[in-house]
């Protein structure tokens, strides 16, 4: 190489090594490869003065030797997220044997050996390269995984990804060239073009076809995320995630809506605690939440209604501590007790809110709640035989609950709620076809279905549907009740 770079008109300088045998054991069981699959075990590196003459060498390399198929990898064109640049190619030597070579510019070198930072203490070129504003990014993310993060085990857990990748790169519909560590999901292509994208991200089009959000995404795939503005992160979405940004962007969601959820559902129970005493929430003097703030230990308002809504304290008792000072009440010892006021229950309400699994309440149900300590409020219908038992140990911590104003049918885009149902049909062919179209051509949607494993002349189906309100409910199962197979159809609770 030293005589044919030259005799091409390339100025170049040529270094060499050997792998040592820890170095090539060590490769071996990392990559968990044979031995006659280690194809570096001699390498070479070339440093030329620029980047065409990159390109230069490695033409001259290939003609002087035959290069290995599949082996050759142009960082150069495409850069690694931590800014590394070169080219890289295996070809084989004399013998047969295989030579890995690199080949980069001086100051692709430099960043190589001593990092970043080198490049811009020796850059003396006035003009930025592109390698600076890529850099700045990847360390920009960095600083933005910190702000977020709790302690510093969980900022290692959510960078050492990004710190040693074996890297994917795929493209926007624009052909903006994007790279993720192998086993990135559309999610990390979301999160990686804009958080906000992220944080809406509803499906994925990967060359052109929908695909899950925890797909792998391989090296040319064309990624287009699908958005909705009414969307939000999935807690499960941090399970299949590969890059820390999208790590650490998902729980700071979490986190941040949790919060202001609870800061909400906490303003509704206290509300509603004290229109009981013939008091109004906006009504309490600021000395007063001063002083219960100061008992309390909460250095602010939210922080004490967050509580309330998490269930950690009772919107009761933080009612009567508010109005203790006030003299109408304090003269014979009473309260005035006003008609209470049931909480509102949005159909939107996340966190903070959660409607039980055992009854499973839907829009025009009659409901009440559970405040149940560091979960919020657990809706219940009230002929749950659950939430009955539950009320016995712990009256006091129940409360009345109503809908909002009643949703629209889930056919337009409104949100989608889960029932269960039992369906039991003469077993017949194509019985359980017929059922799902059914259920389909109103609208609602078919989540999970069961069967008892008897196989006798009449079938029990447990459905789990999704509707949007007791309305739509009662259209489902007057259709399900019209299929000539059907037997009984009935709604599961407790």
């Amino acid at each position: 190489m030293r005589g044919a770079l030259p005799a091409a008109g390339i100025r170049a300088e040529v270094f060499g090594r050997e792998k040592t045998m820890y170095g090539v054991y060590r490769k071996m069981l990392e990559k968990k490869i044979s031995f006659s699959q280690v194809l570096d075990i001699y390498g070479f590196r070339i440093v030329v003065a620029d980047h065409p003459s990159c390109y230069l060498a490695l033409g001259a390399l290939h003609a002087l030797f035959k290069p290995a198929a599949a082996k050759f990898k142009d960082y150069i064109a495409i850069p690694k997220v931590n800014g590394y640049q070169s080219l890289h190619t295996t070809v084989l030597g004399p013998f047969g044997t295989p030579v890995e070579f690199q080949i980069r510019t001086q100051d692709m070198h430099r960043v190589a050996e001593s990092g970043v930072a080198a490049h811009w203490l020796y850059k003396n070129s006035v003009e930025a390269s592109e390698l600076q504003p890529k850099t700045h990014q990847w360390l920009q993310s960095l600083l933005e995984i910190q702000n977020q993060t709790g302690d510093a085990a969980e900022f290692l857990e959510h960078i050492k990804v990004d710190l040693f990748p074996e890297t994917v790169y795929v493209f926007t519909p624009k052909s903006r060239i994007i790279t993720l560590p192998r086993g990135s999901t559309p999610i990390d292509f979301a999160y990686q073009i804009h958080t906000d994208i992220g944080n809406t991200c509803i499906a994925a089009r990967i060359n052109g076809q929908l695909s899950p959000l925890r797909t792998e995404l391989q090296s040319g795939d064309v990624i287009d995320v699908v958005t909705s503005p009414t969307s939000r992160p999935n807690p499960t979405w941090v399970n299949f995630v590969r890059t820390g940004r999208a790590r650490s962007e998902i729980r700071h969601y979490l986190k941040t809506m949790k919060y202001e959820e609870s800061v909400d559902l906490g303003r509704r129970l206290l509300d509603q605690s004290l229109r009981q005493i013939d008091r109004s929430y906006d009504g309490v003097p600021e000395h007063d939440w001063a002083r219960v703030q100061t008992e309390s230990g909460s250095k602010k308002r939210d922080e004490l209604l967050a509580d309330i809504g998490l269930g950690r304290r009772l919107a009761g008792v933080v009612a009567r501590r508010l109005v203790l000072s006030s003299a109408s009440h304090e003269a014979d010892g009473t309260t005035v007790k006003a008609p209470l006021l049931p909480v509102v229950i949005n159909s939107a309400d996340g966190v903070s809110v959660t409607l039980a699994r055992c009854c499973c309440p839907i829009p025009g149900d009659a409901i009440f709640g559970h405040i149940q300590r560091g979960h919020g409020l657990i809706v219940h219908t009230t002929d749950c035989p659950t939430a009955a038992r539950q009320k016995m140990r712990d009256p006091d911590r129940w409360i009345d609950a109503q809908w909002d104003t009643p949703t629209s049918t889930g056919r337009d885009g409104a949100r989608l709620f889960n029932v269960k149902l039992d369906l039991s049909l003469k077993n017949e062919r194509g019985m359980l076809a017929r059922a799902a179209v059914e259920i389909s051509d109103t609208g609602a949607n078919l989540a999970h279905v069961s069967m008892d494993d008897e196989a006798e002349e009449i079938t029990l189906l447990h459905l789990l549907v999704q509707v949007a309100d007791r309305q739509h409910l009662a259209t489902v199962m007057r259709r399900l009740r019209r299929l000539p197979e059907a037997v009984r159809v009935a709604r599961v609770k407790g």
